[in-house]
């Protein structure tokens, strides 16, 4: 098949992954009376080429499969039938690995997350990385009240922008607005978007920046999905500093909080606290 094609942004996103899933391994593996799993809700092909040079990316779930010491077990999702194919030729012979064909937010509630109750001695590392407004709020939600997932979680501010958020609410597409209530888990996504006093004439007007609306779902994660430490997300941007996506980490456990943090930092300036380039 042809792998994508991924900007440093991507390559980034993938780095920082495998950083914090190499420590997260080396702590849990210490831990004998516990099973760690690794899961990529929207695994992609396990391969892309790097936009500007061309040369082969390890994707995400590639990068899994060297982390040492390893995973117990291994649990890569995809939609779509090529990707799907050639996560099977990846995974090959491993009987740790177990590749989905079908949709993540079914899946992970239906098969994955009900193995993962907190008396089950087994923790999980999730990777939640929609290519836009493609997860429901339930899987994070669910995540979250398990207490026994640490997640990575793309929040597709570009998308939301380019489909949902137009100035005169009025004029948004329904069936947008419908994909934003998923993901967020009701409408009050509004609340941070717009507001009446931004005008003289008392009609709604969209007055967040990103960083505001993505300040808002922190409070969410916490508030609402429940868990306890959710540092300050990656700012993601293209190479025309337009903003794609905020990368968020979510955990119960303050030592991943800690872990992750420092690892943010290195992608982040000082002068640009939570904004990667």
């Amino acid at each position: 098949m042809e792998y994508s094609e991924i900007g440093f942004w991507s390559e980034a996103k993938l780095d920082i992954v495998l950083k914090y899933a190499k420590a997260y391994s080396t702590i849990l593996s210490k831990r004998k009376a516990l099973t760690h799993i690794y899961i990529d809700a929207f695994a992609g092909p396990g391969l892309h080429r790097a936009k500007i040079s061309g040369r082969p990316i390890a994707g995400s779930p590639m990068n899994a499969l060297t982390v040492e010491p390893p995973f117990a077990e291994y649990h890569f999702i995809d939609l779509d039938n090529k990707r799907v194919q050639a996560l099977e030729d990846l995974a090959g012979t491993h009987p740790d690995v177990r590749v989905y064909h079908g949709d993540c937010n079914e899946i992970l509630i239906k098969d994955l997350f009900p193995r993962l109750a907190y008396k089950s001695f087994r923790r999980a590392l999730c990777l939640l990385d929609p290519y836009g407004l493609h997860l429901n709020w339930e899987v994070i939600k669910t995540a979250g009240d398990l207490g026994t997932i640490d997640i990575f979680l793309n929040f597709p501010i570009h998308d939301i922008n380019r489909t949902v958020l137009v100035r005169d609410p009025s004029k948004m597409d329904p069936r947008q607005v419908k994909r934003l209530n998923a993901f967020w888990g009701d409408n009050s996504w509004r609340e941070a978007a717009y507001a009446t006093d931004a005008n003289l004439f008392g009609y709604e007007e969209k007055v967040c920046t990103n960083d505001e609306l993505a300040a808002a779902f922190r409070r969410r994660l916490v508030e609402v999905a429940g868990f306890a430490h959710v540092p300050e997300p990656v700012y993601m941007r293209n190479s025309k500093r337009a903003g794609l996506y905020y990368l968020f980490f979510a955990s119960q456990k303050p030592v991943a909080e800690h872990i992750v943090r420092d690892i943010f930092q290195s992608y982040a300036p000082a002068s640009e606290r939570g904004q990667l380039f």
